[in-house]
């Protein structure tokens, strides 16, 4: 596909392991008692993310590798609900994961681009599908 030869090239995940750092970063001001419950479920939500695009990636088939994008986009959706759930219960401030949201949105619209050209029927990506190749 387009002479991407290792998932690290994708512009995707990369941002997915931006997200998922940022993740760890504001989940740290989740209270202690979170620690089995949301804090847990936000952080296996965002390393799911980047995970699931490098597996798929490293999969033999279009087929494959588009399922697992496919988890990859669920993941983001699950990411951002406990994101917003964390902020309606307080446990969060808006602002302290505005960012993430913001992260999420794009991430999310990135893997249904990509989905989309895995199950397209054509063998590679076109010159506009910028986001899948390497980083200048």
């Amino acid at each position: 596909m387009s002479g991407v030869k290792s998932h690290r090239e994708l512009i995707v995940w990369q941002k997915a392991m931006d997200l998922a750092v940022l993740t760890y970063e504001f989940t740290k001001a989740l209270p202690k008692t979170e620690q089995y419950g949301l804090t847990s479920q936000l952080l296996r939500a965002a390393s799911s993310v980047p995970a699931n695009i490098a597996e798929g990636n490293a999969r033999y088939s279009r087929k494959d590798y588009a399922r697992f994008v496919g988890i990859a986009r669920g993941s983001v959706v699950e990411l951002e609900t406990h994101i917003e759930l964390a902020v309606r219960v307080k446990l969060l401030e808006q602002s302290a994961v505005a960012s993430a949201l913001v992260l999420t949105d794009e991430v999310g619209r990135m893997l249904n681009v990509l989905h989309a050209k895995l199950v397209q029927s054509d063998n590679g990506f076109a010159e506009e599908d910028q986001d899948y190749l390497p980083s200048p």
